[in-house]
């Protein structure tokens, strides 16, 4: 099955001439981070590079650095309601991107603005929120299986965070899989996840797009030692840019896995903290990228919050 499920009852569905003309738009709700490693700056850089254009929607924002998250400042209702339906209103979206709300009231909101856009596709990306307050957490979890993930057509997240989040009594012998995890997430109306950072043998890393029925595609990696940060908004928006501009699924996930693999091979680290990914790799000036042409580089490890991968201590 791929994904054009996800578009048959979206009367906002491009068409070939309006893709030629580039209006494939993301509406992105997530918080901004000023340390540019994810949030909203992150979702407008990684969606544009695959050839969607961004309408980025401000939760609110992180008090943050690229070591550690140290708080966040939730916007109020109106505030968000008034940016996304005012932009909504004038420009035609053909995917809803979901990072970090910040509280229950915004879950709440930005489920009822899904509804409201019945048929448009929604990439949903749970980060490790293990930074917060354990109230806060609970609370946000719940509201966020409760409202926002039977408007959710793909949830994104790391096997770790997605494990403990929706198998929290999981008593098997192994550890559940991608379709245990699919399964637990269709019980709430989700028909796709896409479960990053499994563990293998032999150093690998595989991430993985299921249903409860089947695995639809995957993609191994290297693991490779070092800390990163922010590149669970990167593939999630990437997911949501390349589905907006018509790509399917199972498509869609392999493209955003290999563009976060080349955003992670050239990962920068702009602080005294962890790497961030470069998004704008493409961009770079040929002599640059010298050294890339002359050995190929190793496959890369995509997860959600901290990723292995190898950086580049001058380039930026």
């Amino acid at each position: 099955m791929t994904d054009t499920s996800l578009f048959e009852a979206n009367p906002n569905a491009p068409d070939e001439s309006e893709l030629e003309q580039g209006v494939a738009c993301v509406m992105a709700f997530n918080a901004n981070d000023p340390s540019g490693a994810g949030g909203l700056s992150g979702d407008v850089l990684a969606a544009g590079s695959v050839g969607a254009h961004t309408l980025p929607v401000v939760t609110g924002t992180y008090i943050r650095d690229t070591s550690a998250t140290h708080d966040f400042y939730a916007f109020d209702e109106d505030a968000v309601s008034e940016q996304a339906r005012t932009a909504a209103e004038d420009i035609p979206v053909r995917v809803i991107k979901v990072g970090f709300l910040g509280s229950p009231e915004i879950i709440a909101l930005v489920a009822g603005i899904a509804d409201d856009y019945d048929g448009v596709p929604v990439v949903a990306y749970m980060p490790n929120l293990s930074w917060w307050d354990d109230e806060k957490i609970d609370d946000y979890l719940d509201a966020f299986r409760e409202l926002m993930l039977p408007q959710t057509s793909v949830l994104v997240g790391h096997h770790s965070t997605l494990r403990r989040w929706l198998l929290p009594d999981w008593e098997g012998e192994r550890n559940p899989g991608p379709r245990d995890i699919a399964k637990a997430a269709s019980e709430m109306g989700v028909p796709y996840v896409l479960v990053t950072g499994l563990p293998l043998p032999e150093q690998h890393i595989d991430n993985v797009l299921a249903t409860p029925e089947t695995v639809l595609a995957h993609e191994k990696f290297e693991r490779i030692e070092a800390l990163f940060t922010g590149a669970g908004d990167t593939v999630s928006a990437a997911l949501a840019g390349l589905l907006a501009t018509g790509m399917d699924l199972p498509e869609a996930a392999h493209e955003a896995l290999v563009y976060l693999d080349h955003c992670l091979d050239d990962g920068f680290r702009p602080g005294m903290g962890q790497v961030v990914p470069d998004r704008l790799f493409w961009a770079l000036p040929d002599d640059e990228t010298e050294d890339e042409t002359e050995e190929p580089s190793k496959p890369l490890a995509p997860g959600a919050d901290f990723f292995e991968v190898p950086f580049n201590e001058t380039k930026h």
